[in-house]
């Protein structure tokens, strides 16, 4: 038989306890689960992939923080995203020159002059403009153009 994947519904931010008592629960009762996959992005569920949803069952009675598990198998094609590498995010340093690529300011470019981590922006100062004006953007609508130099003395 070929193997199906499909979906358990879990207490949202219990995802990782559930898993591991499932994988317990099925090794302690010798069930022929192929694996089992938590996506971090994707909150109150996980994915077990077995022959048939009796197995899944089975694999997660008794488990606390399961609220059901989904009769109808997943088509990979569905959830493969969630565990795709995502792109290297790039670190911007103060005196960068970047490239506005979304909001009303796209095409524009400007120099960072300050940067807040917590909130993912940067505070940019546009080239082109004839009056400084500070823009705050996020760091997802922005590219970097080229790096400060470091002067040398």
């Amino acid at each position: 038989m070929r193997n199906m994947i499909y979906s358990v519904r879990t207490t949202v931010g219990r995802e990782n306890i559930v898993a591991e008592l499932i994988n317990s629960n099925a090794k302690a009762n010798n069930l022929d689960i192929k694996s089992i996959a938590r996506p971090g992005e994707l909150k109150g569920y996980i994915f077990i992939e077995a022959d048939d949803v009796e197995i899944v069952r089975k694999a997660v009675q008794g488990v606390m923080h399961v609220k059901g598990v989904i009769n109808k198998p997943v088509n990979v094609e569905e959830i493969k995203h969630f565990f795709e590498a995502k792109k290297a995010k790039v670190s911007f340093k103060e005196g960068d020159i970047v490239e506005i690529i979304g909001g009303p300011f796209v095409g524009e470019r400007g120099k960072i002059q300050r940067i807040d981590k917590v909130k993912d922006e940067v505070t940019i100062e546009l080239i082109e403009a004839s009056i400084p004006i500070p823009v705050t953007i996020s760091t997802e609508l922005i590219k970097l153009v080229s790096r400060e130099k470091v002067k040398k003395e």
